[in-house]
Formats: C-alpha cells, sequence, structure tokens
C-alpha cells in the first residue's frame, strides 16, 4: 500500500533530555526535539529543563530553523489543572511549536487558552486506528502520535482515512502494555507510568503458570522476563514507513545519554536523506552502521517491533534486559562530532565604510536580511585602516549563535573608525539579526485567553439523598447467569462478542439495563466484526455500550449511538473537569472515575453521572503480546494464566483471542465496601462491581456485601469477607 507521502519532507524528531542532549541531537541532524520542563512530564526521573532553559532552548531551535516540542504528557488532577496556564504562557510567548499530550483536559484547555500552539496527541492516547485519529483531530489536535503496536497496513489507513500528520516512534524501548493502558507500576508501587514516574515492573522476571500447574503446586512456571521487550530498530524500513504516511520519525531516549540519542539520530539522519534524495533506488543499510545502531545500545539485541508482526517472542528480551553499550571509540566519536562542538549558522555579510556617513553593515541569514547602522566614518589623519584589520575584528563572533562564511568589506583607502566603534556595529548587527529571526515565532496572550480561576465543578447530591445503581461487570456466560438473577442489580456489562440475544431479553425480562462491554482495544481488522455484530444486537435494542477507548467513541457514534447508551470505562481518564467537558462535547453523558485518585481528588469531580469501581481484580495491563503463544504455542483458545512475581504473587492473565491481547489483573482484588461513608460523599450516580475470574459462590458473596454497604448501610469488615484485597488508590492516591 502505497500513498502520495513524498511530496512533504520527513522530520527527524529526537528526545533531549538535557540541554547537553539537545544541541548534540540537532548537531547530529534532527529537524525537532522533545523534551519536557520541569512539570508534567511522562519523565519524571529525567533530567529536566528549568524555564529559563526552556525559554533558551526554544529559541535555540528557532534560529536553527528547528522544532521544539514539550511534553505536558501526563494526566493532571484538577488542582494541578489550574496551575497549567500560568506554567504555559512564557513558552508559548517564546514561540513553542507543540506540546504532547495525553490528557484529555488538558488537550481541551490548551485549545481554548493558547489557540495558536500546536496539539500532538501522545501515544499515551492510544490511537489505533482512523476512528480515534479522526476524533482527536476534531477536538484540535495538529498531530497523532500512533500507538507503537500498530502495523504499517493501519498506519497507513489511518493517513488515507484521515490525512492526519502522523508520528511513530523508530526507535528505544518498547513498552510491552499498550502505552497509556498500563496501571501496574501503580497499583504495586504507587508509581504511575500516567504520571510520569513508572518503575517499569515489567522489566523484572516472572514465571508462567497454567491452571494445570497451579492446582499441582508446580514448583516452576515459565521463569524469565516475559514482559520485556527488545529495544526498537526500523533502520531497514524507512522507506515504507514513509510510503505508509509516517511523517515524522520519533527516536526514544529522554533517559538516555546525549552520545546514545546524538548517534542514534546521526544515523538514522543519513538513511532518512538518502532514501528521500533518490526514492526509487535500491535501499540497503550497511552492515557497518547495523553494528554502530548496535554498539550505541540495545536491550538483548533489537526487533522492528510490531509493524510487520502482531506480536512474537522474537520481540521479547527472555534475558536480562540490561541496556548495554559498547566500542567506546564509537562513544568517543560521536562526542567529538555531535557533543562536544558548537555548530553555528552561516551568515553572509557586507561592511560598507565610506568616508563622511554612517558605517553600515547588512547581514543575511536563509531569507532574512538586516541592516544597521554606526558611527560615522573619518578620514585618517595618520595610517589609515586595512581591510585586514576591519576583518579581523568584524568576524569575531563570539558567543552568538553565528559565524560568518564570507563577510565582503566595500571601503575607501583614507578611512579611521574606531575598533571600539565596529565591535559595537558588529554586536548590534548579530543582536538585531537574532531578534529579527526570533519575532516571527513570539506570541501574545490575549485578554480573553486570561482566565483567573477554573469554574469548580458542581457538587452532586449530598450524602442524605444517595442512592446509588448497582451495574455489574461479567466476563463469561456463568457469571452473567448470577448475575441477572440478583434483585439489587440495575446494570449488567457483558462482552459484546460473547453476549446473544437470548441474554439480552433475559436481561430486559428480569428488569435489568443491558450495556455491551466492547474490547479494550480496537484494531482495523477488528472493526467489520464488531459493526456486524453491534447491528445484529441491536436489533433488539440493548441499552448501551462500555467503551474502552476513543476509537470505540467514533465508531459507536457513525452508527448514531451516543450521549446516554455509551459509558466510558477507567481507561478513558477523566481526571478532571475539563476532561469531563470535553467526552460531554462529543455527546458521551457518564464516565467511570478515575482508579489512580484518591477520594479527595475525587471529589473535585462533578460525579453526577459517573460510577465508581468498589470491586474487582482491576486490569494492570493490555498488551497485544500473549504470554501463553511466546512461552508455547497459539493455539487460539481463550484460557487464565498466571503470572508469579518475585515475591510470589500470583496475576491472572486472560487472553482475549476474539480481539487478539492479553489483560493482566492485579493480583487482589479492590474492595471499598468499607469506605461507604466516604462513598457517599461522592455521590456517584452508580457503584460498579467488576467480576473476571470469580466463581458463582464468590460473585454472591460479593454481592451480599455489596448490598449491605450501600443499601442496608451497615458497617463492613472486608476481611470477614476476602482473604486478601487492596483499597487501590481510594485513600492514598498517586503523586
Amino acid at each position: 500500500m502505497m500513498n502520495q507521502n513524498n511530496q512533504r519532507k520527513t522530520e527527524l524528531l529526537a528526545p533531549a533530555g538535557s540541554f547537553e542532549t539537545l544541541k548534540a541531537v540537532v548537531n547530529a541532524g534532527a529537524d525537532a526535539v522533545y523534551c519536557a520542563g520541569n512539570r508534567f512530564g511522562a519523565r519524571a526521573y529525567a533530567n529536566n529543563f528549568t524555564e529559563e532553559e526552556m525559554i533558551s532552548a526554544i529559541d535555540f531551535m528557532h534560529l536553527k530553523g528547528k522544532k521544539l516540542y514539550m511534553t505536558v504528557n501526563t494526566l493532571l488532577k484538577e488542582a494541578e489543572l489550574e496551575e497549567l496556564y500560568d506554567y504555559l504562557v512564557p513558552y508559548y510567548e517564546t514561540g513553542l511549536d507543540a506540546v504532547i499530550v495525553q490528557d484529555l483536559g488538558v488537550m481541551r484547555f490548551v485549545r481554548e487558552h493558547f489557540p495558536n500552539l500546536a496539539i500532538h496527541a501522545s501515544t499515551q492516547m492510544t490511537i489505533t486506528g482512523a476512528y480515534g485519529a479522526d476524533l482527536l483531530l476534531k477536538a484540535g489536535c495538529n498531530r497523532i502520535v500512533t500507538a507503537r503496536e500498530l502495523s504499517l497496513e493501519e498506519i497507513g489507513n489511518i493517513y488515507q482515512q484521515t490525512g492526519a500528520e502522523i508520528e511513530s516512534f523508530v526507535h528505544g524501548a518498547l513498552c510491552y502494555c499498550y502505552s497509556g493502558q498500563c496501571l501496574l507500576s501503580s497499583m504495586i508501587g504507587g508509581r504511575s507510568g500516567n504520571r510520569g514516574r513508572c518503575a517499569q515492573p515489567c522489566r523484572l522476571p516472572y514465571e508462567l503458570f497454567d491452571k494445570k500447574q497451579l492446582a499441582a503446586s508446580a514448583k516452576k512456571g515459565n521463569e524469565s522476563y516475559l514482559l520485556s521487550p527488545k529495544d526498537l530498530c526500523t533502520i531497514d524500513l524507512i522507506p515504507e514507513l514513509i510510503q505508509h504516511g509516517v511523517h515524522s520519525f520519533k527516536i526514544e531516549g529522554r533517559m538516555k545519554q546525549a552520545e546514545y540519542a546524538a548517534g542514534v539520530t546521526s544515523i538514522y539522519r543519513y538513511y532518512i536523506d538518502k532514501c528521500e534524495a533518490n526514492p526509487k533506488a535500491t535501499y540497503e543499510v550497511s552492515a557497518k552502521d547495523h553494528q554502530k545502531l548496535w554498539d550505541l545500545g540495545n536491550r538483548c539485541g533489537f526487533t522492528d517491533g510490531y509493524y510487520k508482526r502482531h506480536n512474537g517472542k522474537e520481540m521479547i528480551t527472555f534475558a536480562s534486559p540490561s541496556h548495554e553499550k559498547k566500542n567506546e571509540q564509537l562513544q568517543q566519536q560521536v562526542r567529538e562530532t555531535y557533543v562536544n562542538v558548537e555548530q553555528k549558522e552561516k551568515i553572509k555579510g557586507i561592511l560598507i565604510l565610506s568616508k563622511e556617513l554612517p558605517s553600515k553593515l547588512v547581514l543575511k541569514y536563509k531569507n532574512v536580511e538586516i541592516e544597521v547602522q554606526g558611527d560615522v566614518v573619518q578620514k585618517a589623519q595618520k595610517q589609515p585602516m586595512s581591510q585586514e584589520t576591519i576583518l579581523d575584528k568584524m568576524q569575531k563572533t563570539g558567543n552568538t549563535p553565528f559565524t560568518f562564511s564570507s563577510l565582503e568589506v566595500e571601503m575607501e583607502d583614507d578611512i579611521f573608525i574606531p575598533v571600539g566603534a565596529l565591535n559595537k556595529l558588529r554586536r548590534d548587527g548579530l543582536e538585531k539579526l537574532e531578534n529579527h529571526i526570533l519575532t516571527e515565532y513570539r506570541r501574545t496572550v490575549s485578554e480573553n485567553q486570561v482566565i483567573e480561576k477554573i469554574t469548580k465543578p458542581k457538587k452532586s447530591a449530598g450524602a442524605t439523598k444517595w442512592k446509588p445503581k448497582l451495574h455489574v461487570l461479567v466476563e463469561t456466560p456463568a457469571q452473567f447467569s448470577v448475575v441477572v438473577r440478583n434483585q439489587e442489580v440495575q446494570r449488567i456489562y457483558f462482552d459484546v462478542f460473547q453476549t446473544t440475544t437470548k441474554d439480552i431479553q433475559a436481561a430486559q425480562q428480569a428488569g435489568k439495563e443491558i450495556y455491551l462491554a466492547l474490547p479494550y482495544i480496537l484494531r482495523m481488522n477488528m472493526v467489520e466484526s464488531l459493526r456486524k455484530t453491534i447491528q445484529k444486537l441491536e436489533e433488539i435494542k440493548p441499552d448501551g455500550y462500555l467503551v474502552r477507548n476513543f476509537e470505540e467513541i467514533n465508531f459507536l457514534q457513525e452508527l448514531e449511538i451516543k450521549g446516554s447508551r455509551i459509558q466510558t470505562d477507567y481507561g478513558i481518564y477523566v481526571f478532571s473537569e475539563e476532561a469531563r467537558r470535553e467526552l460531554a462535547d462529543w455527546n458521551v453523558e457518564q464516565f467511570t472515575m478515575p482508579v489512580e485518585l484518591n477520594r479527595g481528588e475525587l471529589l473535585q469531580l462533578n460525579n453526577e453521572n459517573s460510577e465508581l469501581i468498589v470491586y474487582g481484580h482491576q486490569p494492570l495491563m493490555i498488551s497485544a503480546q500473549c504470554l501463553h503463544k511466546n512461552t508455547t504455542r497459539c493455539d487460539k483458545t481463550p484460557g487464565i494464566f498466571y503470572l508469579k512475581d518475585r515475591y510470589g504473587k500470583l496475576f491472572p492473565v486472560k487472553n482475549n483471542c476474539t480481539s487478539c491481547y492479553n489483560v493482566i489483573y492485579n493480583t487482589s482484588p479492590l474492595a471499598l465496601f468499607h469506605h461507604e461513608k466516604e462513598i457517599q460523599r461522592l455521590a456517584p450516580k452508580a457503584v460498579r462491581v467488576s467480576f473476571t475470574i470469580e466463581k458463582e459462590h464468590q460473585i454472591e458473596t460479593v454481592l451480599e456485601v455489596c448490598q449491605k454497604a450501600f443499601f442496608e448501610h451497615k458497617k463492613i469488615a472486608p476481611e470477614e469477607y476476602f482473604k486478601d484485597y487492596t483499597n487501590g488508590h481510594f485513600k492514598r492516591g498517586v503523586e
């Protein structure tokens, strides 16, 4: 599949965890860099830029005709969103080229208060197809950073269907989980990847057991680094990436050293230029350059990722996933060529010196030309000035970003001008040139952009009036048959591909709403199957749909399903009122409260149309990889497996074969029944109980406890009912 992407120049986008790295990757050929300020970036532990450094970095890039994108790609709490305006103003005014965002609230806020600032939808938004891309483009995003799991064909389809400016990762670390859908570090260690603090527990060893092994009390399962992908390297795929619509080639590595970032950038620069200079020529990467990429650093080797496969064990390290770099001679070469050098911008100058007239300096840089005048040139009383002396003084550009490629001197023979006057003329000229170049990037904040305070949300109904609905999510027909008999249950969520017309009729006859739970991930190859399934089930009108991603919101609206018939799941994050308002603008009325906010933070939201998950094994990872396939074989049979960590804890794993992804669940179920009084204060419209691996007797116990807590208002001691449970983040929250 080809497209007409050849008309625009491919952008090489490099990481910059420090100012040193930024300069190095620019020297190595980057067209743009992405970096973080001192807040709201997804690499909280990187050597991020201060405000002064960021402003200097923006100017540095613009003087070189390049771009700087700043990451604001974490989820922001309500109180933090109030601080975002003052944080962004100095960068906006300096001319920041774009912000990279994950949070719907941040996207809406930037769109409204910084209308001339481009918005790039982060890979953390999990855009896997044209439906999601189209939704975010219409919401004001200027660029889509695709999920790393997409194939070339899927990226090409997004480009063809939407014309989106597409940015995709081409080199560096890969996550095991779909970015933005990982709660593993958050739930087991309190360090949230959605807040830039991932502790990378996926890089630790695990054992995998099936049910038979557990039943037999097997001491050993398949043990290795099962969740640790190799590093991505797509140097051989450059022509195909361009042909399939990728505009910006993104190198991962804001936590890595300048030598790595610059070395990798230089090699990709060479092959992108080579490919674009002669697209019809045979494309081949030398063994020498392959070796250089290897020596600059890799994690147990390289993979070309998901671009030509859906998953596979050849993508996983299995061995200890240390990031190794070799060849100190290469490292030194990179330092000398790109890191420890300063590459100045070449300018042309004309100096005109005529007696009894002001001295004049004309400077030219690309399409910019300026002129400055200085002291009046005098007739020499003694020895006239030589052209050599004048050139020597005028060519000293010092710590400015410029150097002369040529400087012409037009002068009369018998003239004199003080050296100090020449120095001042040169300084004034270089300063005026720099200011002239940067002026076109400057912006001012208009009065209607200024905000005093974000409007506080309308509080939900008081605790005394609170009568929640009970919603229950089930994942198997056996669970459905138990739940549909329970009198207190008012809504059932059931997997769309497992639900039958008889199930819908059974729920309706029992007086219950039934919402069809859509896949956690929707890929291009599943769209038509999902469309046919929904069109068939719509004949008997299910009450609504539980959506897990942006693709499904747009997909359902194409089918004229919207408003109260859409309930978003926790993975469509509503961390702030701005995010809730954005969903409302999309005609989505119901949302699930985020699982990473604590009770105090949840209280800041308008929860009138929300539901709170009060029980369930929380999904920690949604992965395109399949643990069963990678350790044994693919038999296309759904099942439950168990990951065992180094502490002996077991994490249930389900392989969803219909949509081809794995879900890794938390080892302990969330249980908030003993927080009934605090949940009353939040007053969600509904509480949700989620069943994943529970058997019939366990389901009945949980529903009994739920009834006592929320409908009989009895005090619950969860340890009386559960051997093991977690409060999740309801009490502690995340940083």
